[in-house]
């Protein structure tokens, strides 16, 4: 909680304790229950600032996160060496990086400070309508997938896939309950979070995300923890 110091992590409650966010998940619970999901789109609607929020409070809480990928995937006996980082966000992950132009400026920043912006490349807009390319080693899918159902989330995944390179990897990081989806206790709370806030979204479970893998055409679908973070690393191959 020292602002001084390099693990501070308080500027999350910028965006955890948003006016905003707690409106959507405290006004009307009622409401969201009973549809199914947030009665409009929330925090998917298009351009939404809550994401500029997000990208410049949170890099705290996301950067274990980042650094245990980046540890996993520095194990591949090939690294990769184009890399596309879908809803962005910050910046942290990744080097082409896809979200809305407003958020993709706080991400520019992060690039520039960390002394990568000459290979840094942004490309606005949506994730489903952006032509991003093709002949990426590693595609990110960080913190995106929940926001959707399961058919819009194959709809993605077989776009990811056409836009890898042979042998490229797709990785998730995701809030990973159980089956009995009642644990772990922050993985499964989290799909209380995406009712309120999406109208489709969840947190699904290793069993669910195989399944929509191999509906977009992946052969292998698996996930490992991601410690000291409550999320998992989700690896399509």
């Amino acid at each position: 909680l020292t602002a001084s110091s390099p693990a501070c992590m308080s500027s999350i409650v910028d965006f955890l304790a948003a006016p905003e966010m707690f409106s959507q998940w405290l006004d009307d619970p009622v409401a969201f229950v009973r549809n199914g999901g947030s009665p409009g789109l929330a925090t998917i609607e298009p351009d939404n600032p809550i994401w500029v929020k997000f990208a410049r409070a949170m890099v705290p809480f996301v950067a274990p996160t980042a650094q245990g990928l980046a540890q996993q995937v520095g194990q591949w006996p090939t690294p990769p060496r184009r890399v596309l980082d879908i809803a962005a966000g910050h910046g942290v992950f990744g080097i082409v990086a896809v979200d809305w132009r407003a958020v993709l400026e706080v991400a520019k920043e992060n690039a520039a400070a960390a002394g990568v912006s000459q290979r840094y490349r942004t490309l606005a807009g949506s994730a489903f309508d952006v032509d991003w390319g093709t002949g990426f080693d590693l595609v990110l899918l960080t913190n995106f997938l929940h926001h959707f159902d399961t058919a819009t989330c194959v709809k993605l995944l077989a776009k990811v896939r056409g836009s890898l390179a042979p042998g490229g990897r797709a990785l998730a990081v995701e809030f990973v309950p159980n089956d009995d989806r009642v644990s772990p206790p922050f993985a499964a709370a989290f799909a209380l979070v995406m009712l309120a806030g999406t109208p489709h979204g969840d947190a699904y479970t290793e069993r669910e995300y195989a399944q929509m893998g191999r509906d977009a055409g992946f052969a292998k679908v698996s996930a490992t923890p991601l410690p000291p973070s409550p999320q998992s690393l989700v690896v399509f191959e």
